[in-house]
């Protein structure tokens, strides 16, 4: 049968199945939207809530703005969908075909003469989107974002610690160092500063000095106090090795990539993690975990696709328990998945598996359960 398209002249002839199956497609991608958009916004959400606290005390403790929080979270969020896209991808799956199955609406495109892989033909172009989007924000997304935050966390710094600088308080701008400033007198500019400097606990220093004014360096990533006319007494844990020195002008340099403790993300390439293995003898259990998350760049984001086939014969044999029996599923199926990824890093470790073969073992059990299940839901 053909279906004719209206038209002035002859028309043009398409095959009706051809029609169906393109509607059935877009109807089928409409079922994963919603469940996909909701669960990656929760997940999202959850994972947040670990970091709530520290943004939350950055908000009211520290006297960071709003905006600034809001970026630092926006820096965070390439970290968090890596994790949370191949679990909302197989939630989506499960909750699509769960309502399809539920509503006999899978048996009604089977009995169109549809065949079970023929419907899943837009997840797998669905999956093949999310595996693209996690493959990409794990490979550039994750050390870009690392980059950014550690700037953005200098640039907060250095305006966290002009606010430190606020009169009659003691603040402490970074570890081990205490800051004092005067109030100032009748309306003037800020005299005097005390300093406790504990960064070498070995040579701790007490400085005051009359005045002072803040030193940016961005391109060393580097600030720092330019302090006038003062006196630095050092006062060791041997009280006869006490020193006091006078100073007209004195620097205090502040490393901010150490303070923070955000650095960009390095580690060993292929050849280094290859010729460290061949002088161990293959023996190092560090080099051989470095080499598995080497085999895992690619491992990870290809089991984003294998979970959002998987999540079809789930959501088609499972019970209809509606959509949070959907979601409790799909995180019962990811923490099935880390279990197994434990067990492969143990594998690796014990040298029992090759680091290519921990890393992508739990890719290989969901491939043979996703295809038992298909087969399952082909005769179901």
């Amino acid at each position: 049968m053909i279906l004719r398209l209206p038209g002035t002249g002859r028309g043009e002839d398409i095959p009706r199945h051809i029609s169906m199956t393109t509607i059935l497609d877009r109807y089928i991608l409409k079922e994963l939207l919603p469940p996909f958009s909701i669960s990656l916004a929760i997940l999202c959400f959850l994972v947040l809530t670990k970091e709530m606290l520290r943004l939350v005390e950055l908000l009211v403790g520290k006297g960071i703005g709003l905006l600034a929080v809001l970026q630092i979270i926006g820096h965070l969020m390439p970290s968090f969908l890596v994790l949370t896209l191949p679990m909302a991808c197989l939630i989506a799956s499960i909750a699509a075909f769960s309502r399809l199955s539920f509503d006999s609406e899978i048996v009604a495109m089977r009995t169109a003469g549809l065949s079970l892989f023929r419907i899943t033909m837009p997840v797998l172009v669905f999956s093949s989107l999310v595996f693209l989007a996690t493959l990409g924000l794990s490979q550039w997304g994750q050390p870009w974002s690392s980059i950014s935050l550690k700037k953005l966390a200098i640039s907060l710094m250095r305006d966290n610690v002009q606010l430190a600088l606020d009169h009659g308080t003691f603040q402490e701008p970074m570890d081990n160092m205490m800051l004092f400033v005067p109030e100032p007198k009748h309306g003037g500019p800020a005299r005097g500063i005390f300093i406790a400097d504990r960064r070498d606990p070995d040579r701790p220093l007490i400085i005051t000095a009359r005045s002072f004014h803040m030193l940016n360096t961005p391109a060393h990533e580097q600030f720092g106090l330019r302090l006038h006319e003062g006196t630095i007494h050092q006062a060791p844990r041997n009280v006869e090795h006490y020193h006091q020195v006078a100073f007209t002008t004195y620097d205090i340099k502040m490393d901010l990539a150490s303070t923070l403790g955000v650095e960009t993300p390095t580690r060993p390439d292929y050849q280094h993690i290859m010729a460290a293995l061949e002088q161990s003898g293959w023996q190092d259990s560090g080099m051989l975990r470095r080499l598995m998350e080497y085999y895992k760049d690619l491992a990870f984001p290809v089991a984003t696709f294998l979970l959002g086939i998987l999540g079809v014969p789930v959501g088609i044999l499972s019970s209809r328990s509606g959509h949070l029996g959907d979601f409790v599923l799909g995180i019962a199926i990811m923490v099935g998945y880390y279990v197994l990824n434990v067990l492969g890093e143990f594998g690796v470790t014990a040298r029992i598996l090759h680091p290519f073969a921990g890393a992508w073992f739990p890719n290989v059990c969901l491939l043979l359960i996703a295809g038992l299940l298909f087969h399952r839901a082909s005769r179901h």
